[in-house]
């Protein structure tokens, strides 16, 4: 089962801002947190989508298998990545995200796209698509980050 390890392993812990190309088994979902975040996605050359998940949710272990099934068709165009809300809350508050799954997509380090909830599979698909094609230009009339603002004046 996901999560679980043999006994008496225990999984390497992630280098602080490295987020590796796949994980440990060649799976292509890439597995992120507060701290590989911005390398993974935001510093990332080829387009991203981001699947915003909590261990607890049931519509989240719906779409996984369909999320991790065009992480394998779209592995050489688009990069897929998990985030858990739980673990990485900064980073799933700095990005709106108050329910899972949430779907976002990420063209040149910036969101072009967003869906929430267990949708169909096939809109999923379309909407991956559709990045690929129009995520370029919507890219650059966004507007860019800025990692100085903060709530505190």
């Amino acid at each position: 089962m996901e999560g679980e390890h043999e006994e008496g392993k225990t999984p390497a812990a992630p280098q602080a801002g490295v987020a590796p190309a796949v994980l440990p088994d060649g799976d292509p979902l890439i597995e992120t947190d507060d701290l590989t975040w911005e390398n993974a996605v935001e510093k990332s050359k080829k387009p991203v989508a981001v699947m915003f998940y909590s261990p607890t949710c049931v519509f989240c272990h719906q779409m996984e298998p369909y999320f991790r099934s065009y992480a394998g068709e779209y592995r050489d165009s688009v990069i897929f990545v998990r985030l858990n809300i739980l673990t990485s809350q900064w980073t799933a508050e700095r990005y709106g995200v108050k329910s899972t799954p949430t779907f976002k997509f990420f063209c040149n380090g910036k969101p072009v796209q967003e869906m929430v909830g267990a949708i169909y599979p096939a809109i999923l698909k379309k909407m991956i698509d559709e990045v690929l094609i129009h995520g370029k230009e919507c890219a650059k009339n966004s507007t860019l980050i800025d990692y100085d603002i903060t709530g505190y004046g």
